[in-house]
């Protein structure tokens, strides 16, 4: 009996409390929680009205609507400084989002919106809603809006930059990256965003040194030494950057991208022993399947292997038609030209997950390959050697001038 008194007097006080935040927000969307509380109350009222106890199932059914809910949201609104109607409507939002609808995600957003223009939240939905259906200006338009209201948020900052880059603002993505470096040396997505404008912008070497002061703070990250291995790569710098792919293979073991790198890598060196197990591991990844049988099929020919060879070569060619057309036009193949499936269609290439900073490097070590696939390994060395002499002679001129 305590215990009916104790609830009743609880659901009693939350649904005058609801009542009251109804009139003093003069927001009608508490009527929806007051019909929630009511109809708990009302199993309640039967419940003692028939002097019967109805099972565990109903009673918690009770309880959640007149007390559990309604607690859950007034601490919501108090903790988290989130109203009723903003939490209720971001609520149908993410659902809606969630189920791919996102043109009625965005009219509950642009509610909420409407409501609470300096909601924080509600802007951030809809920029995600915005991305979603591919907007990035518009989406650009919200992290800014968020920025106003909350300049000191890192986090959305660096959003804003990465989306400046993505819309080939590098300039305004660049500064971005730089500010919040300044604060956050360790903040490794800013380090990659700011290497990847250098990168893009041949500034090589200026990229190498913002990788390697991010991993002083990121001595884990697959990421890091990916990119940098990358970035020694277009400086033909081949014996750091096979350096750096090895360590991002030994982090990240089911990535077969910097595997793949290291494969084209070997087979520059001409250790084609090491480069056909490289290819052979890419096999299990369909993103670089067609690229690895194409290379397994070049160490056949090398190898003297020709049957082995037609085989990888069609299946590469199976894969991704555009194969054919450099397998034909590549010297190294004569032997096996004639012997090799035309396809009957040469479709435009296949969409791979390569990012274009991806697709730049194995290109140039694709190039490289036909280059000095002639070269033995001590001409390779001499190159690197040449490489560095250059770069010890700028860096002494440098020097003298300060």
């Amino acid at each position: 009996m305590i215990e009916k008194i104790i609830f009743n007097l609880l659901a009693f006080t939350l649904f005058i409390f609801t009542f009251l935040n109804l009139v003093r927000k003069n927001d009608t969307n508490y009527v929806y929680l007051l019909i929630v509380e009511f109809i708990g109350i009302v199993i309640n009222f039967i419940e003692l009205t028939l002097s019967k106890n109805f099972g565990i199932i109903i009673k918690l059914i009770m309880y959640f609507l007149s007390a559990l809910i309604p607690i859950i949201i007034f601490l919501l609104e108090y903790k988290k400084n989130i109203n009723f109607t903003e939490m209720l409507y971001l609520a149908i939002a993410k659902i809606c989002f969630l189920l791919g609808k996102t043109e009625s995600a965005e009219k509950y957003i642009l509610q909420v919106i409407k409501k609470y223009p300096n909601s924080k939240r509600a802007h951030e939905a809809l920029a995600k809603v915005y991305e979603k259906q591919g907007d990035k200006d518009k989406a650009l338009i919200e992290y800014e809006q968020i920025l106003q209201i909350s300049s000191d948020d890192n986090k959305i900052y660096l959003k804003v930059g990465n989306l400046y880059k993505e819309c080939k603002k590098l300039k305004e993505a660049k500064q971005i990256y730089i500010d919040i470096l300044k604060e956050e040396p360790e903040n490794c997505d800013a380090s990659i965003g700011l290497g990847d404008i250098l990168f893009e912008q041949q500034e090589y070497k200026e990229a190498i040194q913002v990788y390697i002061n991010a991993l002083r703070y990121n001595p884990g990250s697959y990421d890091l030494y990916y990119n940098l291995g990358m970035t020694y790569t277009m400086l033909n710098d081949f014996t750091k950057a096979k350096e750096s792919y090895e360590v991002a293979a030994r982090i990240n073991t089911l990535s077969y991208h910097s595997k793949y790198s290291i494969g084209q890598l070997n087979l520059i060196y001409g250790e084609l022993d090491d480069a056909e197990k490289d290819f052979e591991l890419c096999l299990e990844s369909e993103e670089v399947e067609a690229g690895a049988y194409y290379y397994l099929a070049r160490i056949a020919v090398i190898k003297g292997e020709l049957d082995k060879a037609i085989n990888y070569a069609n299946i590469a060619i199976e894969e991704d038609s555009q194969n054919y057309l450099k397998i034909i036009k590549d010297n190294i193949f004569v032997t096996i030209k004639n012997k090799i499936n035309k396809p009957e269609n040469i479709e435009d290439k296949k969409q791979h997950k390569f990012s274009e900073k991806e697709e730049k490097i194995f290109k140039h070590l694709e190039r490289t390959c036909r280059l000095v696939g002639k070269l033995n390994n001590n001409d390779i060395k001499m190159m690197e050697n040449i490489i560095k002499t250059k770069e010890t002679e700028e860096q002494k001129e440098k020097n003298t001038d300060i």
